[in-house]
């Protein structure tokens, strides 16, 4: 099946052609919402999509994916509509790469190169870039293409004449090298990384992370819930490096929320790899938001692809609360139906501010499960308990306090984690 749409590129856009394959493993799937991600993913790219077509077959061709006679129709297609670039819905080997470029006479990338491509326009860190660029090397490495002997390079001496070590040997001993520089400088980050939440586990503030599939409006949700003014888009991977910011609760504990990188399905193996040290922020957290666009045709699909980059990061055990953005966007007899779906979910709309201020109260009440009602004594003409009265406030809920001449005693539901720390301070029942 051929779908030909052409659009009116901008000057300076690549004019592209989206090609996917329909087999017997993608059967029951919406081939159109999987071309419409690709589409998105191709616009963040920059370029301006005039053709799409897909084909059925029962299994990948191992040389061309679509078949010989099905590669030089789609090449004649796209011949036509003067495209510069295929971008294919599917991970190529290297010979399929090479295989179609020769029958398209242009250039052919997956859709791994596609958001790698992305990844690397977004990053604006040094963290980013350096994530970005191991990425990129990994995908690059078994897709060299030497030219035989011909740019060979001979040794000296008895038994080094010959061919020598080609060109191709030499690239990619280059790249490994790259590589091992760029995990050592991200080990390095990672490190840091470390030291900053060692920081806050030592003053025992909690941390919230903002997780979910890409563009489903988490930034949108991190400002209003923050008041940070991080930039927010109708856009794929806008967010790539982690913002952390304090939000003060109604019973003026405080808490840190950080904005994560966007997952999507079929996300690069190579990514997630790259990006661990930043995704640690996510396996570290006390609490995870799995924000979900309620209004996505394809909402299930996209949860269970979140999901699965949280088992392969290694963020199972982390408590998760699901959390619907764009609830706006319903009606009502879908936003009922979605409460007898998932009745522990938060439907929010993060743009219209609709539900914010219940999901921190939400957030409080989860951080607080774990607690434990204890009894303290200050002496208020003490600099010191004058500190550790100001930090009770800070991280436990405060039930009571009277104060008697220079004591105070407070009644206080404190946090598990932080109660061996505040047990040192003066009297505890």
């Amino acid at each position: 099946m051929i779908t030909r749409r052409a659009t009116q590129p901008e000057p300076s856009a690549e004019r592209a052609a989206l090609l996917t394959l329909m087999t017997r493993a993608t059967r029951g799937t919406d081939p159109e919402v999987s071309m419409d991600e690709l589409a998105g993913l191709a616009k963040a790219a920059g370029a301006t999509v005039v053709v799409r077509a897909s084909q059925e077959r029962q299994t990948p061709d191992s040389a061309t994916l679509f078949g010989k006679g099905k590669a030089a129709e789609l090449a004649l297609l796209c011949q036509a509509s003067d495209v510069a670039i295929v971008i294919v819905d599917h991970t190529l080997s290297p010979a399929q790469a090479r295989n179609l470029e020769a029958i398209f006479l242009c250039r052919v990338i997956d859709r791994t190169e596609l958001i790698l491509d992305i990844f690397a326009q977004r990053a604006r860190t040094r963290e980013g870039k350096l994530q970005v660029e191991l990425a990129q090397l990994q995908y690059l490495l078994p897709r060299l293409v030497g030219s035989s002997t011909a740019l060979s390079r001979t040794g000296g001496g008895i038994g080094t004449r010959g061919p020598g070590e080609t060109k191709l040997e030499t690239d990619r001993r280059r790249i490994r090298d790259r590589i091992a520089a760029l995990k050592r400088d991200i080990a390095e980050v990672s490190e840091r990384r470390g030291y900053v939440r060692a920081r806050r586990r030592r003053v025992e503030v909690p941390t919230v992370g903002l997780v979910g599939y890409t563009n489903a409006g988490k930034t949108t949700l991190f400002n209003a819930a923050t008041g940070d003014s991080s930039v927010a888009s109708d856009a794929l991977f806008v967010t790539l490096d982690p913002v952390v910011r304090r939000v003060r609760l109604p019973d003026a504990r405080q808490i840190m929320v950080s904005d994560t990188v966007g997952f999507i399905d079929r996300l690069p193996h190579q990514l997630v790899a790259a990006f661990r040290a930043t995704l640690e922020e996510v396996v570290h957290a006390d609490l995870l938001l799995h924000v979900i666009d309620a209004s996505a045709p394809d909402r299930e699909r996209r949860e269970r692809a979140v999901r699965d980059v949280l088992t392969e990061i290694g963020a199972t055990q982390v408590p998760i609360l699901d959390v619907y953005n764009k609830c706006d966007r319903l009606s009502q007899a879908e936003t009922a139906r979605l409460s007898v779906v998932a009745p522990a979910a938060v439907c929010v709309s993060a743009a219209r501010g609709d539900g914010v201020a219940g999901l921190i109260d939400l957030m409080a009440s989860r951080l607080e499960m774990d607690t434990e009602h204890a009894t303290f004594t200050f002496d208020f003409s003490s600099d010191a308990d004058r500190r550790a009265l100001t930090d009770l406030h800070r991280h436990a809920r405060v039930t009571s306090q009277v104060t008697v001449g220079a004591t105070v005693t407070v009644e206080a539901d404190v946090p598990r984690r932080v109660l061996d720390r505040l047990q040192r301070l003066p009297e505890i029942a």
